[in-house]
């Protein structure tokens, strides 16, 4: 009996709860099928930068499939009708994959569903790019969560007790695909139109892998152990670097999860590793916040098109389009904020912290629609996924669930001189102003003009002046926001 396992955003074989419970139906006999959908490849919010990193995990997922005498079937075409070609031309009795939580992704696999049930095909879907599932974590009322301190709570309890669920791993038995089943090699990036410029991590799930390793190995200089005291300074490398393996189920949450569980265990009777544990913890919480976004895009799906908090669709956004390129272009005279741009659009990624500044920097100060940088950011980032990237849009914007208040406005220079001490950070991004000393270096235009001359930098000719006034900015966003709220729902 074959089944067919489809891959979509668990590009891994070890840790996959669809394709195993695949291969164990069919003995092993499984087809492992990814689809090339046009549908998804030229979607405006799809970048280059996902396409090559998907890509190469594609690549390394047929060579772990080859050395299991298996391989990777690649087939390009409308979804519904390859499934149902290859469902056609196998005999295959059912159809395994793991779910998906966008509307885009919900409206197909329904629509799959419908096609396989017509043709008495079994469908099997499992829980995977999120450790507990939307429906999984509910209020006493039963009640989905808005806020996420208390989802936190209940979520870091239902994982307590389901511990041993996390603790299992599952490495499934593969039998050889028939040389019968036609399939594609797989592509590269400029077979499908697209042309990297961003320099962009390995994909995979052995790269995976062993980032995963690296961060957990306690005895590294950075890793899992100085999470919490590290994870805001933008020069350090104290956070993972997983993201885009999450996003890709490279590296399934739940192995991240598995490898943290265990740390806290062996740290947990060491009165001397406090530091430790509480950094592993602080880690763990950034995975139910992942969580947390999912369920929030499960329920409440209209966030990808509009504010959580309906009355701020009501905001008087000025939308400036020269600013806007400004802010996308890394030129706005604020170090901070051009240093992060410029780390996106080279490297296809950008430190949380300084995510959220250029968010409210875009939305608060140049008082420009945070939709307008969420889609930015979805065609830029590596590791950009819908319920995260627009969770964090949201929440910086104050439109979102549990959003910072919207009185709540990140100074960029202080935001910088508290995160980037030193700025070595803003000299990585913006090597003009590498001999800038560090007292100027986030408001380099207070430099007398002889020092401006000293360290070779004149504002205005080297490096811009700010395009706006921070404190002017901040009384016109206090003013739009006031009169958002003031709206009857």
């Amino acid at each position: 009996m074959i089944w067919i396992h489809w891959f979509r955003r668990d590009l891994r074989l070890r840790d996959n709860p669809a394709l195993a419970a695949a291969a164990a139906r069919s003995d092993g006999c499984v087809i492992p099928l990814f689809i090339l959908d046009d549908a998804i490849l030229h979607a405006p919010r799809i970048g280059a930068a996902r396409i090559a990193f998907m890509i190469d995990a594609l690549r390394n997922l047929d060579a772990s499939l080859r050395a299991r005498a298996s391989r990777l079937v690649v087939r390009r075409g409308r979804t519904l009708d390859v499934i149902r070609d290859l469902v056609r031309d196998t005999g295959a009795a059912g159809v395994a994959w793991n779910r998906d939580y966008t509307p885009f992704a919900r409206q197909r696999d329904a629509q799959v569903e419908a096609m396989l049930r017509d043709l008495n095909v079994e469908t099997l879907i499992a829980e995977d790019a999120v450790i507990l599932g939307p429906d999984d974590v509910r209020t006493s009322d039963g009640r989905p969560y808005t806020v996420y301190t208390p989802y936190w709570r209940r979520w870091r309890t239902l994982v307590d007790q389901r511990r041993a669920e996390w603790l299992r791993e599952v490495d499934p038995l593969l039998r050889p695909v028939s040389e019968s089943i036609a399939d594609l090699a797989i592509p590269d990036a400029a077979d499908l139109g697209v042309t990297v410029s961003q320099r962009i991590p390995p994909g995979g799930e052995t790269p995976g892998n062993a980032r995963l390793a690296a961060f957990v190995d306690l005895t590294a200089e950075h890793s899992i152990a100085g999470y919490a005291e590290g994870r805001n300074l933008l020069a350090e490398p104290a956070t993972s670097r997983l993201s885009p393996y999450l996003r890709f189920g490279c590296v399934a949450p739940r192995a991240a999860l598995r490898v943290a569980l265990r740390l806290l265990d062996e740290v947990g009777g060491d009165p001397k590793a406090e530091r430790t544990a509480r950094s592993i913890e602080t880690w763990i919480g950034e995975l139910a916040w992942r969580d947390f976004y999912y369920q929030i895009l499960w329920h409440y799906p209209h966030v990808l098109r509009n504010s959580f908090k309906a009355q701020y669709d009501a905001l008087a956004w000025e939308n400036d389009p020269a600013l806007f390129d400004a802010w996308k272009e890394g030129r706005t005279g604020y170090p901070i904020v051009d240093a992060a741009m410029r780390q996106l659009n080279q490297e296809a990624w950008m430190h949380n912290r300084a995510r959220m500044i250029v968010a409210s920097f875009l939305t608060k100060d140049l008082l420009i629609d945070w939709r307008w940088g969420e889609r930015y950011f979805m065609q830029q980032l590596v590791d950009g996924d819908h319920a995260a990237n627009n969770g964090g849009w949201q929440w910086s914007a104050s439109t979102g669930t549990d959003a910072q208040p919207y009185f709540r406005i990140f100074n960029p220079v202080s935001q910088g001189q508290k995160f980037d001490p030193k700025g070595e950070y803003v000299r990585r991004y913006l090597p003009e102003l590498a001999q800038v000393p560090d007292r100027y270096i986030h408001a380099p235009w207070t430099m007398p003009r002889a020092e401006q001359q000293r360290c070779g930098v004149v504002i205005g000719r080297d490096y811009p002046a700010p395009i706006v006034d921070h404190a002017e900015r901040r009384m016109r966003a206090l003013a739009l926001y006031r009169a958002a709220s003031s709206v009857a729902l």
